[in-house]
């Protein structure tokens, strides 16, 4: 700059040589030159290495306590993360109170809340670890990280192209989260929202959506499930039972609970799993009207999802009937004045209705009972059709097949089903490897 300051002098100066006298011109321009050169000796010289001898060079100062106490807060701020953060708290407590800590550390830590994105993130990873994915103040609490009032957008520009994206791609994967667990957001969560976005922003269109839709929807399935889940498992059996039956009728039986004896041989205690079926009133009079020439199974186990676990049961059914051997029954039309069971109307169609349609119809056998056991072995699926024969004395004089399949036959929840599912991609990549 200052080279270019001093051509300028020169220009302006030989623009006005005609006012000025020879004498004085070149005594200027002299120092001009003179100026020059010493500025380019200085900037060559700054750019030399600094000489000294070798008791300098050795000599390095004493570091104070505030230096050091500096230097260990870099290098750990630069190191840690923000899941370390949660992982120490975890090896103390996993619960609300240390997660509501958590963030309280990050908000106190730093006035700007620099990183929060990255923060939110990864607190709505360790959520479920913590136990606090379903609570709507934690949500609230997550939302309170963010700097108030600094992403709202000013002029409907900002608003057209997304004012901070990162920020509110953030605030919308928290909503995600929260619509994925069901939980519905309250007053707080859409004032943190206007505080920190603004009224038009992506993220309170999201909330609005979810304050639209989840009221509809709350009551939509026929089969609601309980919001917690019984912890027994012979409950969380019983319960699944009446969820595939269906039949108000249907009646559940235990016929074994779970208990530990001692055995006498062997100087260790061996656990009897429990072992509870259902059976409706229809399904008692087919297998009442089943030939005992033809061999009933026990066929399993069946995955079935609750929510977040997963349960298994067993069927006992026959196999179809061949052709010849089905009789189809004659109802009755006036077995019910009020509800007759044949209906022949003659419907008016028209020209273009097509009346045939592509339905692959599948023979499938009656199912006679079910049931969940605490191990899905042969011994003890045989112990529950050892408990039928008292309601169903035909099953003392038909032959029961076991088609069981191999694999897990207990209650999982979802992480340990992933596992699995790894472990067993794991494995397969290895042998297509080998």
């Amino acid at each position: 700059m200052k080279c270019f300051r001093d051509l300028l002098l020169i220009v302006r100066l030989q623009q006005a040589t005609s006012y000025i006298r020879p004498t004085v011109l070149r005594q200027e321009m002299g120092l001009l030159r003179n100026t020059l050169l010493t500025t380019k000796t200085v900037d060559q010289e700054a750019k030399r290495s600094f000489h000294c001898s070798t008791c300098v060079s050795s000599f390095k100062p004493i570091p104070t306590p505030e230096t050091k106490n500096k230097k260990e807060d870099t290098g750990s701020s630069s190191l840690i993360t923000y899941e370390d953060l949660f992982e120490k708290a975890s090896h103390l407590s996993r619960s609300k109170a240390t997660f509501a800590q958590v963030v309280d550390v990050f908000c106190k830590r730093d006035i700007r809340r620099r990183g929060h994105v990255e923060f939110i993130y990864a607190a709505l990873k360790k959520m479920p670890e913590f136990g606090v994915e379903r609570d709507i103040a934690v949500y609230n609490k997550l939302l309170d990280v963010f700097p108030k009032e600094v992403f709202v957008a000013q002029n409907f520009i900002q608003r057209m192209f997304n004012h901070y994206p990162r920020q509110q791609e953030c605030a919308i994967e928290v909503l995600e989260q929260m619509e994925s667990y069901g939980i519905l957001p309250n007053k707080d969560t859409k004032f943190l929202l206007l505080q920190i976005f603004g009224d038009r922003s992506h993220p309170i269109r999201k909330y609005q959506r979810i304050m639209y839709w989840f009221p509809r929807f709350k009551h939509v399935n026929p089969y609601p499930l309980p919001t917690h889940l019984p912890q027994d498992s012979l409950d969380l059996a019983r319960l699944s039972l009446q969820r595939i039956s269906a039949d108000p009728d249907a009646r559940s039986t235990v016929y074994q609970m779970s208990s530990s004896e001692e055995c006498s041989e062997q100087d260790e205690d061996r656990k009897l799993p429990y072992i509870i079926g259902i059976q409706s009133p229809n399904q008692q009079d087919l297998l009442a009207q089943h030939n005992p020439e033809r061999p009933v199974v026990v066929e399993g186990p069946f995955p079935l999802w609750l929510k977040a676990v997963r349960v298994f049961y067993y069927v006992l059914r026959a196999d179809p009937l061949p052709p010849e051997e089905k009789r189809e029954k004659v109802l009755d039309p006036e077995r019910s004045l009020y509800y007759p069971m044949v209906l022949d109307l003659q419907l008016e169609r028209d020209l273009g209705d097509d009346d045939d349609f592509d339905v692959n119809e599948v023979d499938e056998g009656p199912v006679y009972a079910m049931c969940m056991v605490g191990s899905g072995d042969q011994a003890t699926l045989a112990r529950w059709i050892s408990g039928l024969q008292e309601t169903n004395p035909v099953l003392g004089h038909t032959s029961v097949i076991f088609r069981l399949e191999s694999g897990t036959r207990e209650i999982q929840a979802a992480s340990e089903s992933l596992e699995q599912h790894t472990n067993y991609e794991e494995l397969r990549r290895q042998k297509m490897a080998q």
